[in-house]
């Protein structure tokens, strides 16, 4: 039997400001590529000034990880039909925007930083995206051994760069 979680009073409300705005050359959530490992795209990482001298000495890493909000996403299902599968899966067992928290993740590279302005390759996010976090990727913190890929064993993950489905 299920108990119902109280969520503590600190909590049950968090607001996020964000820290910058995305740019990139994709307009509709259409033409937007889901993995940006795929894209060729370059695009750029508009930080507000009041945050620009957190990105020092961030131009030395390859990559980096930007946290953004679906800003375009306006609702979410617990079931969904990823673009690898015509099964109906469980949300969090899959990338799809469509989340009770609309938080997204992608890992891009970092071809240069100019001031507050950070040029961005391998992009996969909508233009005008609210930026939340960047995070520098280092690899012997974020690749793991041994990984089980759930239900996309087996999958072919060779997609086209713009079928996503969504």
């Amino acid at each position: 039997m299920r108990q119902k979680v109280m969520i503590p009073k600190e909590v049950d409300n968090i607001i996020f400001r964000p820290i910058g705005i995305i740019h990139s050359p994709y307009k509709t959530k259409e033409e937007t590529p889901c993995q940006g490992y795929r894209s060729h795209e370059e695009g750029e990482v508009e930080v507000f000034e009041e945050f620009e001298e957190g990105l020092a000495d961030l131009d030395g890493f390859s990559h980096i990880i930007l946290l953004y909000l679906f800003h375009k996403s306006d609702s979410y299902s617990l079931k969904v039909k990823p673009f690898l599968d015509d099964s109906l899966r469980g949300l969090f067992a899959t990338r799809h925007p469509g989340r009770p928290n609309p938080i997204g993740l992608s890992v891009v590279k970092l071809l240069s930083r100019r001031k507050n302005i950070l040029r961005i390759a391998e992009t996969d996010i909508l233009d005008g995206t609210p930026l939340l976090d960047i995070k520098p990727y280092i690899p012997q913190f974020d690749q793991r051994e041994k990984v089980e890929v759930g239900w996309l064993e087996g999958k072919r993950i060779n997609f086209p760069e713009r079928s996503c489905r969504h």
